[in-house]
């Protein structure tokens, strides 16, 4: 583990971490709070991959939209306008917009092919943007003069590494530059997050056989084709699969870092907080 004692932490001139879990835990928020203070680099793993890995698709298909208009196809071929996505680290409906769901297009969804096309392009942009984790720790030191950094991963990390395995590649780069911290909710957490879900359904990246897999379930126990699909209910319905799914590879993710509670982060008002919540966490590690 990089920091090998609460002390060594504390004493750490130069401090990397990594938070990891379900969205909507307070990852982001925390994040944030310790970019405010002024001595953390927030690398938002969200937001490299759509401006990095995932732009140009994304602004692609809304060019593609815009020329089924006569009125912007001119704009366009002449130059006249300009189409961008606004991605922040705190708004990336861009990405969520063009992942999709699949299902009938009459409700807005996607052909499956399309659908697992696009899961495959986000897939290889999330791995590319975790292995920038390293660049952006010297980038955020030698650049910008930032001593400390806080690496803010999506929920789908899980889906992409086999923590059980020590050779994994992925994992031994991560642990290597990085304190790896879960985020861990309890069955509470789960159901407001189902719950806030449900409300407001966005689109996810999946383990591609688990997705094929909640697929050719779905179809089959609904008795239905895939233009049939309604793409929300396809997704809610997925949503609490996923997240138990999701549960043991955190948990085996967790043997590489240390574990916080939703809890405990949700009560972090400083930087001088999450210094104390994570030098109790490397003790009880």
């Amino acid at each position: 583990m990089l920091y090998p004692s609460a002390r060594a932490w504390r004493d750490a001139t130069r401090k990397s971490v990594l938070f990891f879990g379900m969205s909507g835990l307070g990852k982001t928020h925390v994040s944030n709070l310790l970019r405010d203070s002024g001595d953390w680099y927030h690398y938002s793993i969200d937001y490299r991959i759509g401006t990095r890995y995932m732009g140009e698709y994304i602004t692609d298909n809304v060019k593609r939209e815009a020329m089924k208009n006569p009125f912007l196809r001119d704009l366009l071929l002449s130059d006249s306008i300009y189409i961008g996505s606004n991605i922040t680290f705190n708004n990336l409906a861009p990405v969520s917009a063009y992942l999709g769901k699949p299902g009938n297009p009459a409700r807005g969804g996607l052909a499956y092919d399309e659908y697992t096309r696009r899961q495959n392009q986000f897939r290889a942009g999330e791995i590319a943007a975790l292995n920038d984790t390293a660049h952006f720790i010297s980038r955020a030191h030698d650049l910008y003069g930032y001593p400390h950094f806080i690496c803010d991963t999506g929920g789908s990390i899980c889906e992409w590494v086999d923590p059980e395995d020590p050779e994994d590649p992925l994992m031994q780069e991560l642990a290597a530059h990085t304190l790896m911290v879960w985020i861990k909710g309890d069955a509470a957490h789960t159901e407001e997050l189902i719950r806030r879900f449900d409300r407001a359904p966005k689109p996810m990246a999946y383990q591609p056989e688990f997705l094929d897999a909640m697929w050719q379930r779905y179809l089959r126990e609904e008795g239905c084709t895939e233009a049939q699909v309604d793409p929300d209910t396809f997704i809610r319905w997925t949503y609490a699969k996923a997240l138990a799914h999701r549960q043991p590879r955190y948990e085996a993710m967790a043997k590489w870092g240390v574990t916080v509670t939703a809890d405990q982060i949700a009560g972090i008002a400083s930087e001088a907080d999450f210094t104390d919540v994570i030098a109790n966490a490397i003790e009880k590690t």
